[in-house]
């Protein structure tokens, strides 16, 4: 994908969450990643922890990496969440390329939930 495509499609991703949230600003990354943690997740509360934030965003890079085959899903514990295992390294160096890389991953993961 093309640096301006992807610029494009991120924009796109970010204005659905935003119009779907009934934000005024649009999401950063982080937000993004936290909303697909919660959709893998399967239910919604109205407050999380800290740590369970943090949880939801790992979930996501997870599902999203998965694609590319750097994870692979395990199952889910007790309690229902999702669980990955490792099943090759990721080598993408610095914060950019590592950015990029899941914005582009994104982008497929919300194309994909249209399709359904």
């Amino acid at each position: 994908m093309e640096e301006w495509e992807l610029d494009f499609e991120w924009l796109q991703v970010r204005h659905k969450v935003k119009d779907a949230f009934g934000r005024d600003s649009l999401p950063g990354l982080n937000a993004v990643l936290f909303l697909i943690g919660i959709q893998e997740l399967g239910r919604f509360q109205d407050a999380y922890t800290k740590e369970e934030k943090q949880d939801l965003m790992h979930i996501a890079v997870c599902r999203l990496l998965s694609y590319d085959g750097y994870y692979e899903f395990a199952g889910r514990d007790a309690d229902g969440w999702p669980h990955y295992r490792t099943v090759k390294p990721v080598r993408t160096k610095g914060v950019e390329e590592q950015e990029k890389l899941l914005k582009e991953k994104a982008v497929q993961y919300f194309r994909e939930l249209e399709e359904e």
